[in-house]
């Protein structure tokens, strides 16, 4: 029990995007718990099986999140885990739209069966520091009640200040739930699998010219930790989760042991086509606006309310330095490929210089 918290175990408990790294995981530790009597983990029809051995305690149903409404009433729900987001839009699964429709519409539909739920009495949403945008005139920290002072560019943090806008609806006509909103830095560590780690695990990784933004990172064991605690005891309230301190992006690619190949901002995207050809994902502005920025929050009021501090930002780098370190082969045509792109930023930086002057 927590200094914040009391103890409040739920019987039954059902988890939104089993299907995913995180989801997976989380409803795997609660089917562990022996407080908890039953845990349902739901995801699309179309989800895969790639976690069907982690998920052996777990009942997974298969559902469109319009369909929830009927099962937390049919299942007796006491709490739901809401972590069925997509933090990337791919063009393979429908591009943006498809992501706005599981981020945004998804997460309507699960409230509004919340909503209906008679028994249920905790609600726990995953949510992110991108909440809080980006621009020129942030703070240095941010506090949970900083406004953003512009709306993010990317279609990720639009679509959590559009959850979040829901959520406090939520709040307001049931206040007999209690609600925890959770705003998590990135995660990294040895086993998360997201853009962030892809990012730093290329040789070369692309870095906005002039700019060395201060980021926080979450170990992915401490966000589970989180996570876990938030549905055994609760918690109201919207927490930021991060790893305390700040590793410059510099500092960070330094450690890692990657090349840094600074470009202009407008051609980040020549770096985003470069990590594609390398086979390492694609960038958002979501992404790109971070590494223009940074973002920093303060993790007081989580330290305080849950009795406990996740790892620093520099301890969960160092895990994933570790079991990353050496894991990158460079061909000659992606050595070439980063050369040009080096050459063609330089190329930019003094036609820019020279109009300037001009």
């Amino acid at each position: 029990m927590t200094p914040g918290g009391t103890s409040g175990a739920p019987g039954v408990v059902l988890v939104t995007g089993v299907g995913r790294y995180l989801g997976a995981h989380v409803a795997a530790r609660l089917a562990a718990d022996p407080r908890i009597e039953r845990v349902i983990g739901v995801d699309a029809p179309d989800s895969g099986t790639e976690f069907t051995d982690l998920l052996d305690r777990v009942e997974r149903i298969r559902v469109d999140s319009g369909s929830l409404g009927g099962i937390l009433a049919d299942l007796d729900v006491d709490a739901v885990v809401h972590l069925a987001l997509a933090s990337s839009a791919d063009p393979q699964h429908g591009g943006r739209s498809a992501m706005k429709d599981q981020n945004v519409i998804g997460t309507m539909q699960m409230l509004a069966a919340c909503q209906r739920a008679p028994r249920l009495r905790k609600l726990v949403v995953r949510s992110s520091t991108a909440a809080y945008g980006v621009s020129f005139r942030d703070p240095a920290v941010f506090t949970e009640e900083t406004e953003p002072r512009e709306v993010p560019r990317g279609g990720f943090g639009r679509d959590i200040l559009d959850i979040e806008g829901y959520v406090r609806g939520f709040r307001r006509r049931r206040s007999d739930v209690t609600a925890t909103v959770l705003r998590f830095a990135p995660f990294i560590g040895s086993t998360a699998d997201t853009t962030l780690t892809r990012y730093f695990s290329q040789p070369f990784v692309p870095t906005v010219f002039g700019r060395d933004p201060r980021l926080q990172f979450l170990h992915f064991d401490d966000a589970l930790e989180v996570l876990h605690r938030s549905i055994v005891e609760d918690h109201p309230g919207t927490y930021n989760v991060a790893g305390p301190g700040v590793l410059s992006l510099s500092q960070a690619i330094r450690r890692a042991g990657r090349v840094a190949v600074p470009v202009l901002e407008p051609s980040l995207s020549g770096a985003a086509t470069l990590a594609r050809t390398m086979g390492f994902g694609r960038y958002g502005l979501d992404q790109v606006d971070l590494f223009v920025h940074g973002r920093v929050v303060d993790t007081t009021r989580l330290e305080q309310e849950y009795d406990f501090t996740p790892r620093s930002t520099a301890e969960a780098f160092e895990d994933f330095i570790r079991a990353h370190h050496g894991g990158v082969v460079v061909t000659r045509g992606q050595l070439a490929a980063a050369e040009q792109l080096v050459l063609d930023g330089i190329r930019q930086v003094r036609s820019a210089l020279q109009e300037r002057l001009s």
